[in-house]
């Protein structure tokens, strides 16, 4: 029988009411990669208020025949935060797209922004600029000093779900009531 993974890729890191960091504070993070070489992961639940879709298309000059104005741009996370990624459902493929899991894929290029703006894309999208990134054994750390929570992925908490209610969401689908969590550390 295999050893369960140590690794959290495709999963949910849902961060805690301590979370010290406040670019992560109440964030819920989609895990794309974890490894023994550092994780990556795109923020799921952080809108960006300082730009839409239709002046990001501008900025980077790409003309459509047509624009989906319900697109928001979100905060994927602070590092390569002029870089843009979409994390999408896995109906959509591209040459450069990355399959995640079964249900899950992130591509980032210009073509997915092309094919989002006139309704051609995938069934389920998020596009965010940046993305959060953790060194080797860095989140591991981050984990076990009560960081984060682990929450299997949901296509309903990063798709369809309002952003301000993600994080409630991905908590309960623990079981527990978030308001008995301690950021404290034990040891049996």
């Amino acid at each position: 029988m295999n050893a369960p993974s140590p690794y959290f890729e495709s999963q949910l890191l849902v961060a805690m009411p301590t979370m010290p960091d406040p670019r992560f504070e109440r964030s819920v993070v989609y895990l794309c990669a974890h490894s023994e070489e550092g994780a990556m992961g795109i923020v799921v639940n952080k809108p960006l208020q300082s730009l839409s879709f239709s002046e990001l298309l501008d900025h980077l000059k790409i003309e459509t025949e047509s624009l989906d104005d319900r697109i928001r741009v979100h905060f994927g996370g602070p590092v390569e935060a002029a870089r843009g990624f979409v994390l999408h459902s896995s109906d959509y493929m591209h040459d450069a797209t990355m399959m995640v899991d079964d249900e899950f894929a992130l591509t980032a290029t210009v073509d997915v922004l092309k094919a989002l703006a006139e309704g051609k894309g995938p069934r389920d999208s998020l596009l965010a600029l940046g993305y959060a990134g953790w060194a080797p054994g860095q989140l591991d750390e981050e984990i076990q000093n009560n960081g984060w929570l682990t929450v299997p992925a949901d296509e309903e908490v990063v798709f369809h779900l309002q952003n301000d209610l993600k994080w409630q969401s991905a908590v309960g689908r623990l079981g527990v009531d978030i308001s008995n969590l301690s950021g404290d550390i034990g040891h049996a």
